[in-house]
């Protein structure tokens, strides 16, 4: 099942405490952003109406929600078991926007890193168009020429 709104919408309630709090769509869940940067996913793995707040971590926080009991995102890639760095939230931390802050000052605080040292995106070529050849100028028709007719100035008497 895809991760219900008013769920998405509890989740940016929780997380409050560091900003204003935005829910976009995503991968039938959601990506929760402060300041353009996702601090939160929300996500029902199982597919059995039972979503989770994964929260965005770090290298150097991944101990933190370890030591919390939290449980780290993963995914399957062809039979490979992949993780990233976000963490459920702790089951208390669900409770009150009061338990989530920490949490969520956490999740901010990582996710301003990772975007602060995230590789700039590569821009798209343009599209350039191919310049006739001088073989294809040859056969093609010529242009022709606009003739405009001006009106004559109406006769004075």
């Amino acid at each position: 099942m895809a991760v219900s709104k008013d769920f998405a919408d509890y989740c940016c309630e929780l997380l409050s405490g560091v900003g204003n709090p935005t829910a976009k769509r995503m991968f039938g869940g959601f990506a929760v952003y402060v300041e353009d940067a996702s601090i939160a996913w929300l996500l029902d793995l199982n597919k059995d109406n039972n979503a989770k707040l994964f929260l965005k971590a770090s290298d150097e926080t991944r101990t933190q929600y370890e030591a919390a009991g939290c449980q780290r995102f993963v995914y399957d890639m062809k039979g490979v078991p992949k993780s990233v760095n976000y963490y459920a939230a702790p089951d208390d931390a669900m409770e009150s926007p009061d338990a989530m802050l920490p949490w969520a000052r956490l999740a901010l605080r990582c996710a301003l890193e990772a975007k602060a040292t995230a590789k700039p995106k590569a821009k798209k070529k343009a599209k350039t168009i191919a310049k006739p050849t001088a073989k294809s100028k040859a056969t093609t028709q010529p242009k022709s020429k606009v003739v405009t007719k001006l009106r004559s100035k109406p006769k004075t008497k």
